[in-house]
């Protein structure tokens, strides 16, 4: 077995003693060294956004305090949801192995397919409403934005 998929499954099955969150873990390497590491800690912060991946992603921007994983490459236990995936992203992470499938998590309780549906909008079952309002005033601070010399796109 990978020896950081090995550290993201006993990630995992830490998890499982202690009822912190799900069956979940996952760490970041960069250059052959763990610079951060994370398990499902939903259920003891009380923060639905407290899944493995994104423990791990803050620990490793606290690690080398930078918002910005470029040349890092994320293990995970699981197929990332897509929370996960868009931190992922955001993080400029190029690269994710995982153990597990969506599917799997789905075989055990998760929900991960419901809100890959959702966004291609293709599912009714979650009761959730976006309406766009404002929108004339809200653009004025994107305006600005655009205007800033001194921004950081990311």
């Amino acid at each position: 077995m990978n020896k950081y998929m090995e550290i993201a499954k006993q990630l995992s099955e830490d998890n499982l003693k202690t009822n912190h969150g799900g069956p979940f873990g996952a760490c970041i390497v960069k250059n052959g060294k763990i610079v951060g590491k994370g398990s499902n800690q939903v259920l003891k912060d009380n923060d639905p956004t407290a899944h493995a991946e994104i423990v791990a992603i803050r620990d490793a921007c606290s690690n080398l305090k930078t918002y910005d994983l470029k040349g890092c490459e994320l293990y995970t236990s699981c197929y990332p949801c897509p929370m996960c995936i868009s931190a992922i992203i955001w993080s400029n992470i190029k690269t994710v192995y995982y153990g597990n499938t969506k599917e799997d998590a789905g075989a055990i309780g998760f929900r991960d397919d419901d809100i890959y549906s959702f966004i291609r909008d293709e599912n009714k079952k979650i009761d959730l409403t976006l309406k766009n309002i404002d929108r004339s005033e809200t653009i004025k601070t994107f305006e600005d934005y655009t205007k800033k010399e001194d921004k950081i796109i990311y």
